[in-house]
């Protein structure tokens, strides 16, 4: 059988490839590894002009879908014309469901979902019988596109929720992506929970597998680095809402108020940049802060190593937008560099308080400060949740066990991959 007619997961991204989604990209290099070949349908192009070393190690084939509505509107109507003409009946269901939908939520992306699965599946899928099952990353617009090509094309489909897109999602509209898809894959108990509740009584399994991490790339310095002020503290994160950074400045505030040397450095950019430097203008922090933007993994490696403390701050927007386990917080862990954290969403199943590190309660910048402090100082708590954390995330957070562990649920979800 020649790599062409093996048969293929088709694998449905936001965009490709994203620095800050590395859990997708590690996934797909080893699942191919594991023997599954992979497709990729991404629905943008990339959004940084770099990318790490594990995405260029990748084999699969990357096709774009049109990504805007209006401008691309020629080349979406051309191939959901002909899909139409062709069959008429699956069209109409699917025109159906995006009717339906619509009236949910009275947001055009609806029709952008279902032109885009027709161009998929008219245009792409036609020509590649190898592609055997579609599945998704992230519960909302990949895996509309997702769930109009499984009605249009036959194919069966799933996906994997994460964070943001499970709980700004339309309730309804989650449920019924649940109903229709063959599984579900999240990467945390909490979402678990929560899908539990949206999906009722839906036979859809869910399943739980946390991300994980390459834990040769994330390895901890033979000797423990020692601190000694002024203390090197680190953030990593996108300048979002649900991160919670304002509050991480007031405490860096109430710690230099206390006489504490520290420089703190600030990893990653959003659409809350230009308030949050502003801020640190504004506190007074711009000497003691060091913003350097996005880095590719091997510069962030680099300063989790010559790091004191991690910290995030993390909260619960106002749009419901909050985080699962953030992947810089397991790497933080395996670098045996303590963090501190907020007891948000699924981060208590990484930061276990007093044990893997600490926790305090979101929005609470003098619980932050304090819990900083206390792990910068106390050199016994220090060596207790250091060598705890570094323990938890080689139990829990090996990539190359879990992603094992899903291959094996891709195989048992789909016969074609297993040899049946």
């Amino acid at each position: 059988m020649t790599p062409a007619q093996q048969p293929t997961l088709g694998m449905i991204l936001k965009g490709y490839p994203r620095i800050s989604e590395t859990f997708i990209s590690n996934e797909i290099l080893v699942l191919e590894r594991l023997g599954i070949p992979v497709r990729i349908f991404s629905m943008r192009l990339p959004r940084e002009s770099f990318c790490h070393d594990s995405v260029k190690e990748i084999q699969a084939r990357v096709d774009y879908l049109p990504t805007d509505l209006w401008l691309d509107f020629p080349r979406l109507l051309l191939p959901t014309t002909l899909y139409a003409m062709a069959r008429p009946s699956r069209f109409l269901a699917a025109l159906a469901r995006a009717g339906t939908r619509f009236q949910r939520t009275r947001s055009l992306g609806t029709l952008k979902h279902l032109m885009q699965g027709c161009y998929l599946s008219q245009h792409l899928l036609e020509k590649s019988p190898e592609v055997v099952h579609l599945h998704a990353h992230f519960a909302h617009s990949p895996s509309s596109v997702a769930m109009f090509a499984s009605m249009l094309s036959g194919l069966p489909f799933s996906f994997t929720a994460h964070a943001k897109d499970i709980y700004t999602s339309n309730p309804a509209q989650l449920q019924e992506k649940i109903k229709e898809a063959e599984m579900v894959v999240t990467c945390t108990q909490h979402n678990v929970e929560y899908l539990r509740s949206i999906a009722g009584t839906t036979a859809t399994p869910l399943h739980c597998v946390y991300h994980g991490i390459d834990l040769r790339l994330f390895a901890p310095p033979a000797v423990p680095k020692q601190t000694a002020p002024p203390f090197r503290i680190l953030t990593v994160a996108r300048l979002t809402e649900k991160k919670g950074l304002p509050d991480i400045l007031k405490a860096l505030v109430l710690l230099r108020e206390q006489q504490l040397p520290f420089q703190f450095t600030l990893i990653g950019d959003g659409d809350d940049r230009d308030e949050l430097m502003a801020q640190i203008v504004a506190c007074g922090l711009r000497e003691q802060t060091r913003w350097l933007g996005t880095l590719p993994h091997h510069r962030v490696i680099e300063e989790l190593r010559n790091a004191d403390l991690f910290v995030l701050g993390c909260r619960i927007a106002a749009s419901g937008d909050r985080d699962g386990i953030p992947n810089v917080l397991v790497e933080s862990l395996a670098m045996a560099l303590p963090a501190v954290g907020t007891r948000v969403s699924a981060l208590p199943e990484i930061l276990h308080n007093e044990e893997t590190g600490l926790t305090v309660p979101p929005d609470n910048p003098a619980a932050l400060a304090e819990a900083m402090m206390r792990l910068l100082n106390d050199q016994e708590l220090r060596a207790r949740v250091r060598a705890a954390g570094q323990r938890h995330v080689a139990e829990n957070f090996d990539n190359q066990v879990l992603i094992e562990r899903l291959a094996e649920l891709y195989r048992q979800a789909i016969p074609q991959l297993r040899g049946d």
